[in-house]
C-alpha cells in the first residue's frame, strides 16, 4: 500500500530534480498559485538544487526568470475576474532547460471600481523563534471597505512570500542560526491597494542547527500489519504547516536513511499515510522516524522517534 506516494530507495537522499552529471533538471515540485488581487498571482514552488534559474510560464507564454534562489514570483499585469495557468521549469548551469512542473490554476477576483481605500494595517504581529532555521509568526486580521485578499509578508523590507486573505499565521524556513531578522506584514485588497506595514517584530534564531523544530511533521504514528505472510510498518503524520507544499519525506528505521518518499499527486495538508515491507520475522523491533523536505530545498527537523515490534500492536 504506497497510499499516493511513489517509493525509491534513498541512497544519499539527493534533492530530486536537481542538475545531475550532464542530465537537464527535473520538474519543480510543490507549485501553487493563489491570487494577490484583481490583477497580479503568487506563484511559489519547493526549491531544487544544482539549478541556476527557473522559468516561468503562464499558459505557454514565459514571463520571466526567477534566479535559484528564490522560488516564489508575483505575476503582475493580469485581467481580474480571470482564470490563468502556470508552470514552472528549472535551468541548470550549463543551460540545460528541464521539463515543466505539473500545471497550476488561479482565478483573479473582479475588480472593484474607484476603490482608493487601503486596508488597515495588519495588527498585534507575534512572532516565535521555531529552532535555529525558522519563525512563526502571526498576525490580527487587517479590515477594508471591500476585501482584504492577500497578505505580503515583508524580512528586512523585502517581501518573500504572500499568503491568503483568510490566512493570520505562517512558518518561514531558510534562516541562518543565531541570526537577527525584522519581519512585518501587509494587507492588499483586489485593487492593489497596500495598507501600512503592522508593527515590526525581531526575532533571533537559535544557536547550532536543530532543522527548526516547528518543521517537523507532527503526531507521528506507527503501527505494524501482517499480509501475505509478512510484515508491514504503518505510519502516520501531520505535515509541517509551512509556506509552500511539502512533497517529499525521508524515512529513517533503525537510525539509518531508509527511503525517500516522493508524493506523485496532491500532498495532502491534514494527514498523511504510508506502509512499506518490514520481513516475515515476527517480534522484529525497529525505531523508525521522518522528516520532510521543506519548499526552500532544505530538510525540516525529524519527527519524535517511534518504536515498533511487528507482530505487536500499541
Amino acid at each position: 500500500m504506497l497510499c499516493g506516494w511513489m517509493l525509491a530507495v534513498c541512497c544519499g537522499c539527493a534533492t530530486p530534480g536537481g542538475g545531475d552529471g550532464g542530465r537537464a533538471p527535473g520538474p519543480p515540485t510543490g507549485v501553487s498559485a493563489e491570487a494577490g488581487s484583481a490583477t497580479s498571482v503568487h506563484v511559489m514552488w519547493n526549491a531544487l538544487s544544482g539549478v541556476s534559474a527557473y522559468e516561468v510560464y503562464r499558459g505557454t507564454v514565459k514571463v520571466d526568470d526567477v534566479p535559484a534562489s528564490a522560488h516564489m514570483l508575483d505575476i503582475t499585469r493580469l485581467t481580474p475576474a480571470t482564470a490563468y495557468v502556470f508552470t514552472v521549469r528549472a535551468r541548470d548551469d550549463e543551460g540545460r532547460l528541464g521539463p515543466p512542473s505539473r500545471e497550476v490554476r488561479a482565478t483573479t477576483p473582479a475588480a472593484v471600481a474607484a476603490d482608493h481605500s487601503a486596508p488597515t494595517a495588519p495588527g498585534g504581529v507575534t512572532g516565535r523563534a521555531a529552532g535555529s532555521r525558522a519563525v512563526q509568526l502571526s498576525w490580527t486580521a487587517a479590515t477594508d471597505d471591500r476585501k482584504v485578499v492577500s497578505y505580503d509578508i515583508l524580512q528586512g523590507g523585502v517581501k518573500i512570500h504572500g499568503v491568503g486573505g483568510a490566512q493570520t499565521a505562517t512558518v518561514v524556513t531558510g534562516l541562518r542560526p543565531g541570526t537577527r531578522y525584522s519581519f512585518t506584514v501587509r494587507a492588499r485588497d483586489a485593487a492593489d491597494n497596500l495598507s501600512p506595514a503592522g508593527a515590526a517584530v525581531r526575532l533571533t534564531t537559535a544557536p547550532g542547527d536543530d532543522g527548526g523544530r516547528d518543521t517537523a511533521p507532527a503526531d507521528f504514528r506507527v503501527t505494524t500489519h501482517r499480509a501475505d505472510g509478512a510484515y508491514y510498518i504503518d505510519l502516520a503524520w501531520v505535515p509541517p504547516r509551512v509556506d509552500g507544499v511539502v512533497t517529499e519525506y525521508q524515512i529513517q528505521l533503525d537510525g539509518q536513511p531508509a527511503t525517500s518518499l516522493v508524493w506523485g499527486g496532491t500532498p495532502p495538508r491534514d494527514e498523511a499515510t504510508h506502509s512499506f515491507y518490514a520481513g516475515r520475522e515476527a517480534g522484529a523491533g525497529h525505531r523508525v522516524r521522518l522528516r520532510a523536505r521543506l519548499p526552500d530545498g532544505t530538510w525540516g527537523a525529524f519527527s519524535a522517534e517511534r518504536a515498533v515490534t511487528t507482530g505487536v500492536q500499541p
